[in-house]
């Protein structure tokens, strides 16, 4: 049985009000849905072996000097005889009716790959942020683009406390004009889901950007695998998307996400190293026999499980829109962050002085891990999160 075969309404909870202690009725996600199934076992083996032979650390090098960083050849497969862009999206947009769990596994490998295409801010970000919105006709115009893998798009201002960017409604529609920075491939989506300021607050709009009215400048960043830019509006002609410009299980989806590339991130960092260990021998033995290097492993271990676990945990909330989906997320946040870091740690350090040469592949998983950590907050700003929506923090003031 899928994930997206149980009922979300199965696991029900009652709330005093937003930020208060939690008291479940019932266990929020059933342990089942925590499992992986075999479809989705199915879909791991296909991505694995398909990543391994398309995107191995030299052809990602390879693609980062490109116009868009990444193979574009490879996004069309990807979409295509795989269906990934697809999975969550539902059949009636053009996707495969999935769920978010299904993406996660997908999300999983190309982390492990560290595949560098614009997953993250299309297939989740601008995707949830169109099927959240409610917005037939949006999801209508630009949701079977992103199955299909024809539409790149990402989603702005979203992470800014008072939107930079302001909507100006005239004779021909409404109007941006602003700036925001750290816009995930910002410099290259089709479609820009946009946060802007209006009279009535912060609302959502869709963008087409054109080179006349939208201008991307792209940052030069730790990681060159997720490319960012700032984008300024220069009376950029947009859509009015929603009612609202609620943006807050958007943004959790995303950390879910990320989450997930961070776990398949560790896990390959953890196996190029336990086999680099095995074959590599001092005093006749080999070196990962030795009591404090299988220590240092054993660390990395303990901590890939129970990122698993979070991971896992955050997605189902996901999949089944549970209420419990921000405190997952952001406990997802902090252990799948500091997993990834560890892991790349030892990854560089237990390959001895090959490890610290810029040609290793290690390099690349340290950078993605380092970027990753303040992607959609650090872990002290999710910390006091967790704090708030658990109630610890209005006890501690108390």
């Amino acid at each position: 049985m899928t994930v997206h075969q149980f009922s979300r309404h199965e696991y029900e909870y009652e709330y005093e009000h937003e930020g208060a202690p939690m008291h479940p009725h019932h266990p929020d996600i059933d342990p089942q849905l925590l499992s992986e199934t075999a479809e989705q076992r199915e879909l791991r083996g296909v991505l694995r072996s398909f990543l391994t032979e398309t995107s191995g650390p030299e052809d990602v090098r390879q693609h980062l000097a490109t116009p868009r960083g990444y193979d574009e050849e490879l996004w069309a497969r990807l979409a295509g005889e795989i269906g990934v862009h697809g999975l969550a999206i539902p059949e009636e947009y053009g996707g495969s009716g999935f769920t978010f769990a299904e993406l996660a596994v997908a999300l999983e490998e190309s982390g492990r790959a560290l595949y560098c295409a614009p997953l993250l801010p299309t297939v989740v970000l601008a995707a949830q942020a169109l099927l959240n919105s409610g917005d037939r006709q949006a999801c209508e115009r630009y949701l079977p683009g992103i199955a299909a893998g024809t539409l790149t798009a990402t989603v702005a201002a979203f992470h800014d406390d008072e939107p930079g960017v302001r909507a100006e409604q005239g004779g021909a529609g409404w109007v941006l004009r602003g700036a925001t920075d750290f816009v995930l491939d910002g410099a290259g989506a089709d479609l820009l889901v946009v946060r802007a300021q209006t009279p009535d607050g912060a609302r959502l709009f869709t963008c087409e950007p054109t080179a006349d009215t939208c201008r991307p400048v792209p940052h030069r960043v730790l990681d060159e695998t997720r490319r960012q830019a700032r984008v300024e509006f220069h009376g950029a002609a947009v859509t009015l998307m929603g009612e609202s410009g609620e943006v807050a299980a958007t943004l959790d989806a995303g950390r879910a996400a990320l989450a997930a590339e961070q776990v398949g991130g560790s896990a390959r960092a953890l196996d190029a190293t336990t086999e680099f260990l095995a074959q590599r021998h001092q005093f006749g033995r080999p070196v990962g026999s030795f009591q404090a290097v299988k220590h240092r492993l054993a660390d990395v271990l303990v901590a890939l499980e129970a990122a698993r676990s979070a991971a896992a945990y955050a997605t189902a909330c996901v999949a089944l829109a549970s209420p419990r989906l921000p405190v997952a997320a952001s406990a997802a946040a902090v252990v799948c962050s500091e997993t990834f870091r560890l892991a790349t740690a030892e990854y560089v350090q237990l390959h001895g002085g090959i490890g610290f040469t810029w040609e290793h592949p290690a390099h690349l998983y340290v950078r993605r891990a380092r970027s990753g950590e303040v992607l959609f907050g650090t872990a002290d700003q999710h910390r006091a999160r967790l704090a708030e929506l658990i109630g610890l923090a209005s006890r501690t003031a108390a």
